[in-house]
């Protein structure tokens, strides 16, 4: 089960978000998501659990908990929701002769 978590301290790294999810069961994968210009922490990351009773105890345990300097959200991960615009040449409405 993917994980998410935010609030996260901007001093996190993810060995310590690792080591916080592994007392729950084995961690498959841990990332905190960076800014690709400031390599800063954007404040929230993944962690991945295969075992779903495990990945189910960690949310449940650790939603709300302290961590660092703040109080953590933790919840199943959704799929990314795909936006669509339209997108496409629709030609400029304003100067339809017509």
């Amino acid at each position: 089960m993917n994980i998410f978590v935010s609030n996260l301290s901007y001093s996190v790294t993810n060995e310590e978000l690792k080591s916080l999810f592994e007392q729950y069961g084995e961690v498959n994968s841990c990332v905190i998501i960076m800014d690709k210009f400031t390599q800063r922490s954007k404040g929230f990351g993944f962690v991945e659990i295969s075992n779903e009773e495990e990945a189910e105890a960690a949310i449940k345990d650790l939603n709300g908990k302290q961590f660092g300097e703040r109080s953590i959200n933790v919840a199943q991960a959704r799929e990314r929701q795909i936006k669509s615009d339209g997108g496409g040449y629709r030609g400029n409405k304003s100067s339809n002769r017509w």
